[in-house]
């Protein structure tokens, strides 16, 4: 467990590589749009430390202008279950903790 927390244990990993997943592979623009609150920098040293950790690959794309694009490497890829658990867990917890108390009265 140490070691898959060491790797996807930040904050924003997890739903980087969930927005990947969804969406291939994107651009930093379209990625930070797609997460939605978060910085440029905290975006810009996820992505290097997951590029770091083999989670992602930077593609440098030769078009005028050229453009890069940020998408899973297999490693990445195979964290596809352990997402699809974390967001099933998530759903089904943020249903229950919405639900109406029952009165005691």
């Amino acid at each position: 467990m140490e070691s898959t927390a060491a790797i996807i244990g930040k904050k924003w990993h997890p739903v980087i590589v969930h927005t990947l997943l969804e969406n291939g592979p994107l651009g930093f623009n379209a990625l930070q749009r797609n997460l939605g609150s978060i910085s440029s920098k905290v975006l810009s040293e996820s992505l290097e430390d997951m590029e770091e950790k083999h989670l992602l690959e930077r593609r440098v794309i030769s078009e005028t202008p050229f453009r890069v694009e940020y998408a899973l490497t297999e490693h990445g890829e195979s964290l596809e279950p352990v997402i699809d658990a974390m967001t099933e867990w998530g759903e089904a917890y943020l249903e229950e903790a919405t639900e109406p108390a029952e009165s005691i009265v």
